[in-house]
């Protein structure tokens, strides 16, 4: 695996660690409030970013151009400024934070799905 195959896997395996270190955390300390920006950091972090790294290394095609990476900028932003987002929302803070990252989150998503448009015809 390389490319933007690896870049994803990789660092969904960290956003992967990361999220399991928040949950003992959560686990040791019994306090549960930011579950809801844990779940968040692992789904789309560890889940989402393997699943595109995966599909990258099934469809090389897919992996080539300006559009990978981009998805890769976008989906970093969004998990960087979603988990936290939620956080800080689910501790009274300004939502706003938890907004941009789901719409960076979704922005992703519509990156991907031209991605995976764009590959079935290449």
């Amino acid at each position: 695996m390389k490319g933007i195959a690896f870049a994803f896997v990789a660092l969904g395996m960290c956003l992967g660690i990361l999220g399991m270190l928040w949950g003992i955390q959560m686990a040791a300390s019994q306090d549960h409030t930011m579950a809801p920006a844990h779940a968040h950091l692992n789904l789309i972090g560890w889940v989402g970013f393997s699943i595109f790294g995966f599909y990258y290394h099934m469809v090389p095609t897919a992996a080539v151009g300006r559009l990978p990476r981009l998805h890769l900028v976008l989906s970093l932003l969004a998990v960087g400024s979603l988990a936290p987002g939620i956080a800080i929302a689910h501790s009274g803070g300004s939502e706003g934070l938890a907004i941009l990252g789901s719409l960076l989150t979704l922005a992703s998503a519509v990156v991907f799905l031209v991605t995976i448009l764009r590959s079935r015809v290449a």
